[in-house]
């Protein structure tokens, strides 16, 4: 049994602290606001941005896996320092940092998304995630730290809530027989990554010294669009197809005005405007861990869905 500690709780972080719990292993759990007790793993709550803290919760531990992550529109203030004590702990122990990351960094490109391309986003979120895994790069590459990156699309599966566009904006509708809608074009293709396999992705490549000092792409099914995910949804709820709407821009920059979250996704709208595609192949040849196969995605998906707003079928 060796010991782990991941930073944030939600949907990443708390999948990846239960399948290190399942593995055997011991986890802590770091958060601004703690957590109710919860079998098996040990939540503290203190501020993760300061590294004093954090690195005397992190010693002795094999990783660290930072999945920590502020709420949408303060992610350009608070994310830096979440970076910056996250390496500050790993130096100061010896622990491994694995840092969930996405594909924002990259920002617009023509061409499925590998782990080659530059980090060239233009916009604020986009840069400040791609300056934090610079900022780790640099110190593995100096000998300070060991430090890996994990990127994953849009997360897709069970306890992906109000953050996911294929979550609380189109389950509960979609599960009523009712029209939802959708940011951009129903119908560019798009990668959705499986929660579970992010966290297993994680795991994986903590202990892999081959994996270390470079991103990695989780696997990833082939990109489907909007309007493809919602019938199979449908499909498997045994609903007939639903409509998919476009979001009207004009009422895209109303809510704007009364939403931080909408706000802040007219920077990423290009991500729904165009294809949006990942290629994981450069994972799937040095590791083991593939994309669950969809069918099993979208029924389980469907049965948390279910189960969490007790609907019967």
């Amino acid at each position: 049994m060796s010991f782990y500690v991941v930073m944030g709780f939600g949907a990443a972080g708390a999948a990846t602290a239960r399948l290190l719990l399942e593995q055997g292993h011991s986890v802590r759990v770091v958060t601004r606001t703690g957590r109710p007790p919860e079998p098996g793993i040990e939540h503290v709550a203190f501020e993760a941005a300061d590294s004093a803290r954090l690195t005397e919760a992190v010693r002795g531990a094999v990783a660290l896996f930072n999945c920590a992550a502020p709420p949408y529109h303060r992610w350009v203030a608070e994310l830096p320092a979440l970076a910056s004590s996250a390496c500050a702990a790993a130096e100061a122990t010896g622990a491994v940092l694995v840092v969930l990351g996405n594909l924002y960094g990259y920002g617009p490109v023509d061409v499925p998304m590998t782990e080659a391309l530059p980090l060239a986003a233009s916009g604020p979120k986009g840069a400040v995630r791609a300056a934090a895994w610079e900022e780790a790069r640099k110190l593995h590459e100096q000998g300070r730290i060991r430090a890996v990156e994990v990127r994953a699309s849009d997360f897709f599966g069970p306890g992906v809530t109000d953050g996911g566009h294929l979550a609380a904006r189109v389950l509960p509708p979609l599960l009523r027989g009712k029209p939802v809608s959708t940011l951009g074009d129903p119908d560019a293709p798009h990668s959705w990554t499986y929660l579970p396999d992010v966290a297993r992705a994680l795991a994986e490549v903590a202990g892999q010294e081959s994996a270390w000092g470079r991103a990695w792409h989780v696997p990833t099914e082939p990109a489907r669009s909007v309007r493809q995910m919602t019938d199979r949804l449908a499909a498997e709820a045994g609903t007939a197809p639903v409509a998919v709407r476009t979001v009207p821009a004009p009422v895209l920059a109303l809510g704007s005005l009364f939403s931080p979250l909408l706000r802040e996704l007219k920077e990423i709208r290009y991500q729904f405007t165009r294809p949006f595609v990942v290629d994981a192949s450069a994972y799937e040849a040095g590791f083991t861990v593939r994309a669950t196969p969809l069918d099993q995605q979208v029924k389980a998906t469907v049965d948390w869905w279910r189960e969490r707003l007790n609907i019967t079928g």
